[in-house]
């Protein structure tokens, strides 16, 4: 059985020799600490989520489209600067605060401090729209033909773009910031509409040649629209607005093959979780512990009708061996049992755990995958 293989069995609970094994990445501030504490120097580590051999987590390939990169961009330039802070804007035409102390592999220690985003009305939203031309060659690799043959006969799953690549709601943010994002529904109702429409279309046009010529395993939403206290749009908006431009999305999706649909969200989402579903979404991660989400009640609500990845509490990481143990043993092997769930820590690896911990969360985790 090939890691392509095991990745649909360990999502569609059914039998499978072992469970796949799939992590999320390290900050680059963790990286730096665990080379001081033993890490190789001389090994690929890069981005676990793609697959690392050294710590054996398994391979997981992304098409690079280039989906949500504004062309032409705006020209990233430092307006302000002094000796610990940094006001830049960005190639997406946000203005933002970052901190300097800490930065490491292009990581910074904080969020940025957001000043301004690059749409606020239907005027700037114009402008906006024109730097996302579905059609604009860049957004596919060069010699596309190549990376198509590269793909054909792969044995591990393929992503429809990277991590991080769409979504409705926090495509919005990206562009408004998160207070319009939200308010836009009561404010503007009908530029909100407008927005959606054309990002839906334009995500279609942009995956549609993709779909036609490479066998896709999983597409991945990327929204983050939710905190420790519950989602930042409630179901009546998810309903009116976001439901019926998944549904198109992933029925194109659905059409082509593609097996199973993720939708990314750190904080409390289960207030939505049933629209979710309504909308064809087959799995939801990464399941934070410290917003509430618990993997058994969410199993337990809504069977195998989910598929399920993450929920491993990344704080235990940073404490002992035996927390460590208390909190996988605590629910992945029950999920395990059931099936449709591949365990991961529940956001990035965060500088404060240990590369010891880390080495013995990884050698608990596998023996319980069963390889």
């Amino acid at each position: 059985m090939d890691n392509r293989e095991r990745f649909h069995r360990s999502l569609s609970f059914t039998p499978v020799d072992r469970v796949f094994n799939h992590e999320l990445p390290l900050w680059g501030q963790t990286y730096d600490r665990w080379l001081q504490e033993g890490m190789p120097e001389d090994v690929h580590i890069g981005d676990l989520m793609a697959g690392c051999e050294f710590f054996g987590v398994d391979r997981v390939g992304y098409l690079p489209l280039k989906v949500v990169d504004m062309m032409p961009a705006f020209t990233e330039e430092v307006l302000e600067e002094d000796e610990r802070y940094r006001v830049v804007r960005f190639a997406d035409g946000h203005v933002g605060r970052a901190l300097k102390e800490g930065e490491a592999h292009g990581m910074r220690m904080s969020m940025d401090q957001y000043l301004s985003f690059p749409v606020v009305d239907r005027a700037t939203w114009l402008d906006a729209r024109r730097r996302y031309n579905p059609h604009s060659p860049a957004r596919y690799p060069a010699y596309w033909a190549d990376v198509k043959r590269c793909l054909a006969g792969r044995d591990y799953p393929l992503a429809l773009t990277h991590n991080a690549c769409f979504g409705l709601y926090s495509f919005l943010r990206r562009l408004m910031g998160t207070e319009l994002a939200c308010t836009i529904f009561y404010d503007d109702p009908a530029l909100a509409e407008e927005m959606l429409e054309y990002l839906t279309d334009y995500l279609i046009e942009v995956i549609h040649p993709a779909l036609d010529e490479v066998e896709i395993d999983y597409f991945n939403y990327f929204e983050d629209f939710a905190y420790k206290g519950g989602p930042l749009i409630g179901p009546n908006i998810f309903r009116r607005y976001l439901l019926p431009r998944y549904r198109r999305i992933n029925d194109l999706l659905r059409s082509h093959g593609v097996r199973h649909i993720w939708l990314d969200s750190d904080g409390n989402t289960e207030a939505l979780i049933p629209l979710l579903l309504e909308a064809g979404i087959t799995c939801h991660w990464p399941l934070e512990r410290a917003a509430g989400m618990d993997p058994l009640q969410i199993r337990a609500r809504y069977g195998h009708d989910l598929a399920l990845v993450g929920g491993i509490d990344k704080r235990a990481l940073a404490r002992t061996r035996r927390d460590i143990e208390q909190e996988l043993y605590s629910f992945v092997p029950q999920l395990l049992a059931d099936g449709g769930y591949i365990p991961t820590l529940d956001h990035a690896v965060p500088p404060d755990v240990p590369y010891e911990n880390f080495l013995y969360y990884l050698e608990l985790k596998r023996k319980l995958l069963g390889g």
